[in-house]
C-alpha cells in the first residue's frame, strides 16, 4: 500500500509522463504517445513486452488499452502470458459475469502482483464487454521440456494438448533469443538445450492461441515480458510461422538512469520502446 501510495504522489506531484518515462521508435527518435496509438491501431497484434515489476510498464498497459479501445473501427481483444490455458475458462466466466471476483481469485493461479498489475485492466475490460484470452501455456509442460526435451510432450493427453501449441512446434536454436539463452546460462545447471526450448514452448503457445482468438478488424494486445518478443522474436516469430499476412507491432519497457535519450543498446528492441525512470518505485521487490 505504501508503494502504491508514494507512486501515486510521485506521479501527481512530478507530472508523470514527463518524468517517469519517454517513448522512442526504434531508431532512437523520440515520439509521442499520441503517435504511437495511432501506429498501433494500424496493427492486428500489439505485444506490449513489460518488465514485470516495472510500475510504468503496467500504468501504460492500462492507458494503451484504454485508448486502443476507442478505435470502434475495430474490436479490441486482450490477452496475457498471465493466464494460462488450462485455467481459461475460469478467465472467460469471470469476465463474462458468471462467476465472482471471490471465486475467480480463489480458482485462478495468479500471479503475486496480480491485484496491483494486472487486475485494472482485466477489469476493465469485464466492465467494457472487451475478450480477455489466457494464452500461456501451464508452467507444468515448460517444466517438462525443460527436464524431459519436446519429446516428452508426445505423452500428454489429448486434453493436455489441448492447452499447448500443436505439436510438432516449429524450433531455431540460432534465433538469437534461444541463443543467448543458452550463451548466459553455458556454466550453470540449465546450460543444455532443454533451456531455450522451454522458453519457446510458451513463446509458440501464446503465438498460437492468440491467432486463434484472432477475428477480421480486431486489434488484439497481448501481455507479455519483454524478452519474449524484443528484437520480433519469441512470440512474433511463431506469429509470422504460423500466419504470415499478420501486422504485429511491438512495444518494450527498459529501464535507463536518464530518459532523455534511448541507449543504443535498445535500438531496434521494438517499434516502440518505452524508457522508464530506473529510480522509479517498483511494483513489487
Amino acid at each position: 500500500m505504501r508503494i502504491l501510495l508514494g507512486l501515486f504522489l510521485l506521479f501527481t506531484s512530478l507530472g508523470f509522463s514527463q518524468t517517469a518515462y519517454q517513448i522512442y521508435n526504434a531508431s532512437g527518435k523520440k515520439v509521442t504517445y499520441e503517435k504511437m496509438i495511432k501506429e498501433l491501431q494500424k496493427s492486428d497484434v500489439v505485444l506490449f513486452g513489460e518488465l514485470h515489476n516495472n510500475a510504468v510498464a503496467h500504468y501504460l498497459q492500462v492507458k494503451v488499452g484504454k485508448d486502443l479501445a476507442k478505435n470502434k473501427s475495430k474490436e479490441l481483444i486482450i490477452g496475457a502470458e498471465m493466464f494460462e490455458r488450462d485455467q481459461a475458462e475460469i478467465l472467460e466466466n469471470y469476465v463474462n459475469g458468471s462467476l465472482n471476483e471471490k471465486d475467480f481469485e480463489k480458482e485462478m493461479r495468479l500471479w503475486s502482483n496480480y491485484k496491483t498489475d494486472y487486475k485494472p485492466l482485466l477489469n476493465f475490460a469485464k466492465e467494457n464487454k472487451i475478450k480477455y484470452v489466457a494464452t500461456n501455456v501451464p508452467r507444468r509442460y515448460a517444466s517438462l521440456v525443460y527436464k524431459k526435451g519436446t519429446e516428452a510432450l508426445d505423452t500428454l493427453s489429448i486434453q493436455e494438448k489441448s492447452w499447448i501449441a500443436p505439436l510438432p512446434f516449429p524450433y531455431d536454436a540460432e534465433l538469437p533469443c534461444y541463443a543467448k539463452m543458452m550463451e548466459m546460462f553455458k556454466d550453470s545447471n540449465h546450460a543444455n538445450e532443454n533451456f531455450p526450448k522451454s522458453q519457446a514452448i510458451k513463446d509458440a503457445t501464446m503465438a498460437h492461441f492468440l491467432l486463434a482468438n484472432t477475428k477480421p478488424n480486431s486489434l488484439f494486445l497481448h501481455l507479455n515480458g519483454s524478452y519474449h518478443s524484443d528484437y520480433h522474436e519469441g512470440i512474433a516469430w511463431y506469429i509470422n510461422q504460423y500466419q504470415k499476412d499478420i501486422l504485429v507491432k511491438t512495444i518494450s519497457v527498459v529501464e535507463q538512469i536518464s530518459v532523455k535519450k534511448l541507449e543504443k543498446e535498445h535500438f531496434k528492441k521494438a517499434d516502440f520502446i518505452i524508457v522508464a525512470d530506473a529510480d522509479m518505485p517498483k511494483s513489487y521487490e
